[in-house]
């Protein structure tokens, strides 16, 4: 799938089928992450690959979804590597999101509730304290086509050369 066609289908899936998810895929997902942009190239994030089905279940606590998920995928950052590192996790939530897709699977952006979650989760994970468990991803095949939830039309929000310019 290219690109533009995975920007197109992407959507927030939160419930999921079974199916075998190779290592080989989870570390394509991680390796797009690993190539979003961050700021002064400081690359302050890890990522967890998480298979076991004991852990999914265990992360149910911080949303439904992780129970019938194959895989997640967890993106931990440093604060003291750089200030900006709130902004380079979602530039790789974002990229690994459409790596998601590309390969024919779903998922969905967990940050809410997972920070509501966080001190529980970072002990399930081995997270140290000093770091922030900021997103999780699961991973795993939608049990049927999702449509991407509706957009705005596109002519309603752009503007050309200055705001308000049509």
């Amino acid at each position: 799938m290219d690109l533009f066609e995975a920007i197109d289908k992407r959507a927030s899936v939160r419930g999921y089928v079974p199916v075998e998810i190779p290592e080989e895929d989870l570390l394509k997902i991680a390796d797009a992450g690993r190539r979003a942009p961050s700021g002064g190239n400081r690359q302050p994030l890890q990522f967890i690959l998480i298979r076991q089905k004991d852990t999914l279940k265990a992360l149910e606590k911080v949303q439904a979804c992780f129970a019938t998920a194959s895989a997640a995928i967890g993106i931990v950052a440093d604060p003291a590597v750089s200030r900006w590192w709130l902004e380079d996790a979602s530039a790789a939530a974002e990229n690994m999101l459409l790596a998601i897709q590309a390969l024919g699977y779903a998922s969905v952006w967990v940050e809410g509730t997972l920070l509501k979650q966080e001190d529980f989760a970072k002990k399930l994970l081995g997270i140290p304290p000093e770091k922030k468990f900021v997103i999780l991803l699961p991973v795993g095949k939608a049990p049927q086509d999702t449509p991407q939830a509706d957009r705005k039309p596109l002519q309603d929000i752009i503007w050309r050369e200055h705001y308000g310019k049509k």
